[in-house]
């Protein structure tokens, strides 16, 4: 593929959106009243959880209830946990009540009234109450910064746990799997959401075990607003999207398959990797020394992922991803279940591609391949990115 001329053949785009996307023949039936404790305790004794997890849930939610109105006055900072294009991310004590909290700051140049309907389009995370959610504490403005303040995971995002210790193994990964479906299951069901940014980064895990996602698009204000700044998440996108045509939560799926190559391999896998390259990978038994898919900037301007042998344009890569056979798992190192289960979830036709009903009953996720939850919290407290973690 050539690196000169027109870089965007297809002339292919991401369109700006007006609403949030919704499930096809669902009603999202949140309101403002769906915020009220008494109604969310009824929503929550409909939902299949472990007691365990009803009890971390009913215990966020409680403290959710006591917490005032959150400022940035009362918020500080501990820790700076990543940073992008989208805004800062750090971990901050609410002083009045010893709440540790991720606090996501996202600076944008846009009219006062944006940002109060962005605040608006916010209020339904207030709705979001699942174990395979992350929790969501409030958001509010300080100049021209929205704050989000999420649950805080103290083992970080997928792809900070890749940049400190390598790849992920399958069983690991047949865990996460779990989790993730389960989550996209309750924002499909629940909520008829459709997540839109599902990727390594917006992946969470704790030391109690959880998985958790977060970050998905119920906001197009704010979609809208930080355009500019979804060049990574572009890179996950399905086809469908990427050519602009109607898509539904399977394109998440896509985007899903495509993070779990990028973890079992420890590289963002398109194009891919050579046969050498995939041998030196496999190898690699600690951080690597490329990051997670981070798109940057060459000589010329253009957005090049640096995982990239080829450096490849970021409009090159989306035409890659429209036109080209979709990745796979190199049979040599990996299960036929995980080959499977990552194959169906890549099929360029949605039509063809796997449901979250299928994939929630394949055997990647429901055979003893799945690693025990004790040594998955092992995992975690080893290679979590919080410095404050214990050593095992």
């Amino acid at each position: 593929m050539s690196t000169r001329g027109n870089k965007n053949k297809l002339n292919l785009k991401i369109q700006a959106v007006n609403q949030l996307d919704t499930i096809p023949d669902k009603q999202s039936t949140t309101t403002a009243d769906e915020t009220d404790s008494s109604l969310i305790a009824a929503k929550l004794a409909d939902l299949q959880m472990s007691p365990t997890e009803r009890e971390q849930l009913e215990e966020f939610l409680k403290h959710k209830k006591e917490l005032p109105v959150l400022s940035s006055a009362d918020l500080e900072q501990v820790d700076v946990l990543g940073s992008g294009n989208s805004g800062v991310v750090t971990k901050v004590r609410h002083t009045r009540t010893n709440i540790v909290m991720a606090r996501k700051m996202i600076h944008l140049e846009v009219k006062p009234a944006v940002i109060l309907q962005i605040l608006r389009e916010l209020k339904i995370l207030h709705s979001c109450n699942s174990p395979y959610i992350v929790g969501f504490w409030g958001a509010f403005q300080a100049e021209n910064e929205i704050n989000i303040c999420m649950e805080y995971m103290n083992g970080g995002s997928l792809d900070l746990i890749m940049r400190k210790s390598g790849r992920i193994h399958e069983n690991v990964l047949a865990r996460i799997s779990i989790g993730v479906l389960k989550g996209l299951d309750y924002l499909r069901e629940e909520k008829a959401i459709i997540h839109r940014d599902v990727k390594p980064s917006n992946i969470l895990v704790n030391t109690k075990g959880d998985i958790k996602l977060c970050d998905f698009g119920v906001s197009g204000h704010l979609i809208n607003s930080m355009a500019n700044s979804f060049v990574g998440t572009r890179s996950y996108m399905s086809p469908e999207r990427l050519q602009g045509t109607k898509y539904t939560i399977l394109s998440d799926i896509w985007s899903y398959g495509l993070s779990l190559i990028e973890m079992a391999l420890g590289k963002y896998p398109i194009p891919p990797p050579s046969e050498e390259e995939i041998e030196e990978l496999m190898q690699s038994a600690g951080p690597l020394t490329h990051p997670s898919t981070r798109p940057s900037t060459n000589s010329r301007g253009d957005s090049v992922d640096d995982n990239s042998p080829k450096n490849l344009a970021i409009f090159e890569l989306l035409d890659y991803i429209v036109n080209e056979p979709p990745p796979s798992l190199p049979p040599k190192y990996f299960s036929h279940n995980f080959i499977e289960f990552v194959n169906k979830c890549l099929v360029k036709n949605p039509k063809e591609r796997a449901t979250l009903t299928y994939l929630m009953n394949h055997a990647f996720v429901t055979s003893d391949q799945v690693i025990p939850l004790e040594d998955f919290i092992s995992w975690i407290t080893k290679n979590g990115i919080d410095k404050d973690l214990p050593s095992s």
